[in-house]
């Protein structure tokens, strides 16, 4: 009688086959993780530009970001009285609304292929799209000539956008960006918490103009975070000790690192 030694087929372990998931990152999609890249870096500049060209100093740490688009010279807000004149709203007000399409864009071009699927995909990204839209909004709106449609956007963008952010840190982790779940929920969680004090008005002693971009800037910093993220990402064959891989002999994983 002989005996036949058990082949032993490969395998791979649940924390192999973690580690070394397989996604698939469009070129659709990097399009869009450099179009957040260049939104926020074209609104922090025109921040800075803006700013500067005030006649009496622009202050980030008592300055409301809207006071960059007000289009009159005059004492304003009567919770917080202070002086304002932009020489250069026009400026400030275009690239709010050039922040807003381009994040946008890059949702859009990003789609399932990195948000992944499933009901906080969806959530995610439509949290996300109007948050954008209120970036338009308060474009063409500036806070001195409707001030109530002006402070809705600036409500969506601080309030339902920065929850789209906490839903961006549930997504699933099989997603590209839902590898990003530790960074997601810790800007989302500070972001929501400045939010909360800023309309509340308690300032802890960093100013108000500082706690509205605690606010308003994370979605900018997670979109940073996600795009270089996403670019990063490098195609890199994958070794399933000589099996094809299931994608079939031309297919080529991308592996985020």
């Amino acid at each position: 009688m002989t005996s036949h030694s058990p082949s032993h087929s490969p395998s791979h372990s649940p924390s192999h086959s973690s580690a070394h998931r397989e996604v698939r990152i469009p070129t659709g999609a990097k399009v869009g993780a450099v179009l957040w890249i260049v939104a926020a870096l074209q609104f922090l500049a025109a921040q800075w530009t803006v700013g500067a060209a005030w006649r009496t100093p622009y202050s980030w740490i008592r300055h409301n970001i809207s006071d960059l688009g007000n289009v009159h010279c005059q004492t304003w807000d009567v919770s917080r009285p202070r002086y304002v004149c932009s020489p250069l709203h026009d400026v400030m007000n275009l690239s709010f609304a050039t922040h807003g399409v381009l994040l946008l864009a890059g949702a859009l071009l990003t789609g399932a292929a990195c948000w992944g699927r499933g009901g906080m995909s969806r959530t995610a990204r439509i949290l996300f799209l109007l948050n954008a839209g209120a970036w338009v909004l308060v474009g063409f709106v500036p806070a001195d000539v409707d001030e109530n449609l002006h402070v809705l956007g600036a409500m969506i963008i601080m309030g339902i956008g920065n929850i789209g952010l906490l839903c961006t840190g549930l997504l699933r982790r099989t997603a590209p960006l839902g590898r990003l779940r530790p960074i997601s929920l810790a800007l989302a969680v500070i972001a929501l918490a400045g939010a909360a004090m800023f309309f509340g008005q308690y300032d802890p002693g960093i100013g108000m103009g500082t706690l509205e971009r605690i606010a308003a800037f994370g979605t900018d910093a997670w979109v940073l975070v996600a795009a270089l993220a996403l670019l990063r990402s490098r195609i890199r064959p994958a070794r399933h000790g000589g099996h094809a891989h299931p994608g079939g002999a031309g297919a080529v994983p991308i592996h985020i690192t």
